[in-house]
């Protein structure tokens, strides 16, 4: 493989997927998935392996002060990398496993994936289908080709802010205050997070109907997406694109109070209230497929603490304490899922991108090593 001033650039075959999955037709009919290896001068024994669903990680945090500590680090991207509108995450795992089998290829014997943000919900599927793999469709009901071959297991899951799953994070920051799916205006406003007269603080019996209604959104998605389904299946259409407005509206966002942390208010993004109507966020263009995939909490199989819970193998779970988009709570589900053996950490005032930090980076990786080692 070619080699950079900042490492190996992998370039994997992969399986192909569906239909304009991508525009390119190169990539369409001879796929490949892209990554970083840090290895030169490393130990030829271990390696993590730190993935995302969609961001990029070929230039994460990680790299030089693993590489500093004589570990390699690939990083990794599945083939949605900058576009998740028509995710799959049964075939990200795959995507993963062509970068796990590269390495163990390689004669790497210990092998520790890095479930870092979104990564930990990618990371625990891919584990819990690697020890027993008992998928063969997609939540749409198509087949998928699925091997155990394809899923080489890892020896351990590293969890560093790692929120619980897509479906999980669009459900609570979704807003359930929109009236007409096709209007981002549109606005309840006795359920409006954003309309001072609820808040914050905001009230225990706001906060209970608030949830239930985000999760009701979340169901009347679903639903809309399995009907349309029925609809275009045996047409000219396979799928459909749509839009999702307004997936900014957690409550502990603004209210301190609620999962309290270390953070401050505020979103990772900027002003909450802009970032919920703003064009882009979590979740806004996805296909019908794809949603059920990814973004509900009804028919998503990557609900990251269920499928830790089916592993087998020693977990540690990180808590960047001032993180303004995972929290306590859901950290909790994590730690509960592989009680026994998870060993939590706090890595103390440290925000979701840790960058002006290093000494907590470098923190928190002397932790990495020192637990790998042990493994």
């Amino acid at each position: 493989m070619p080699q950079t001033q900042n490492g190996e650039l992998l370039i994997l075959s992969v399986r192909q997927g569906g239909m304009m999955e991508s525009q390119s037709g190169i990539q369409m009919n001879a796929p490949k998935i892209f990554g970083r290896l840090e290895s030169e001068g490393c130990e030829a024994n271990t390696a993590f392996v730190v993935i995302h669903p969609t961001s990029n990680f070929m230039a994460h945090y990680l790299f030089d002060p693993l590489k500093r500590r004589g570990r390699a680090l690939l990083g990794l991207n599945t083939r949605y990398m900058a576009n998740d509108s028509m995710l799959l995450m049964e075939r990200a795992i795959q995507d993963l496993g062509a970068g796990i089998g590269h390495l163990r290829e390689r004669g790497y014997e210990k092998i520790v994936l890095l479930g870092n943000s979104g990564g930990g919900a990618l990371a625990a599927m891919y584990q819990e289908q690697a020890e027993n793999l008992t998928l063969t469709t997609t939540p749409d009901g198509r087949n998928i080709d699925l091997t155990a071959e394809d899923l080489p297991p890892v020896d351990g899951i590293a969890l560093l802010c790692a929120h619980p799953g897509r479906a999980h994070t669009l459900t609570d920051w979704i807003d359930p205050a929109i009236t007409d799916e096709h209007d981002l205006l549109s606005v309840d406003s006795e359920l409006d997070m954003y309309n001072p007269d609820n808040g914050p603080p905001y009230d225990a019996a706001w906060l209970e109907r608030y949830r239930a209604a985000q999760l009701a959104r979340n169901e009347r998605l679903t639903d809309w997406v399995l009907a349309r389904l029925e609809e275009v299946d045996g047409t000219a259409a396979s799928d459909q694109a749509f839009i999702v407005h307004r997936t900014m509206a957690d409550p502990r966002f603004l209210d301190l109070s609620l999962d309290p942390n270390d953070r401050d208010s505020g979103t990772i993004w900027g002003e909450p209230k802009a970032i919920n109507y703003a064009a882009n966020n979590i979740g806004r263009f996805t296909t019908l497929r794809s949603f059920l995939s990814q973004w509900s909490m009804r028919m998503s199989r990557a609900d990251g603490p269920k499928c830790l819970a089916s592993t087998t193998v020693p977990v540690l779970n990180v808590d960047y304490t001032a993180d303004k988009c995972v929290f306590p709570s859901q950290l909790k589900m994590w730690s509960d899922a592989a009680a026994g053996r998870c060993t939590d950490y706090a890595l103390e005032n440290v925000g979701h991108y840790p960058h002006e930090m290093p000494g907590k980076i470098e923190e928190v990786c002397d932790l990495l090593v020192d637990w790998a080692d042990n493994l």
